[in-house]
């Protein structure tokens, strides 16, 4: 699995969570907008450092631990942010709210 892919794949898990997991979504919905994104934003970032790690350490070898690999990752962690967003724009704020 490419960088790219796993980024892209942990947005849209991360998006998929906090609109469906019980308890997880009522505590997220109840954040402002502003919190919301700030969420998001620093659960991709510790995916992006996490994959770093993982690469440097030799245990994945998806990304090379240079200052090129750590330029390409950023713009992984951007795609990942266009992923989750627009993930949730298609299911996360149409989800149906029960009581």
């Amino acid at each position: 699995m490419t960088a790219e892919k796993l980024a892209e794949l942990a947005g849209i898990l991360l998006s998929l969570a906090f609109s469906y997991v019980p308890g997880l979504r009522e505590r997220y919905d109840a954040l402002e907008g502003i919190h919301k994104r700030l969420i998001m934003g620093g659960a991709l970032l510790v995916v992006a450092g996490v994959v770093f790690g993982l690469s440097c350490a030799g245990i994945i070898g998806d990304v090379v631990c240079s200052e090129a690999g750590a330029v390409g990752l950023a713009r992984v962690f951007i795609a990942a942010l266009i992923a989750n967003q627009a993930t949730y724009l298609l299911v996360g704020s149409g989800v149906p709210h029960t009581a």
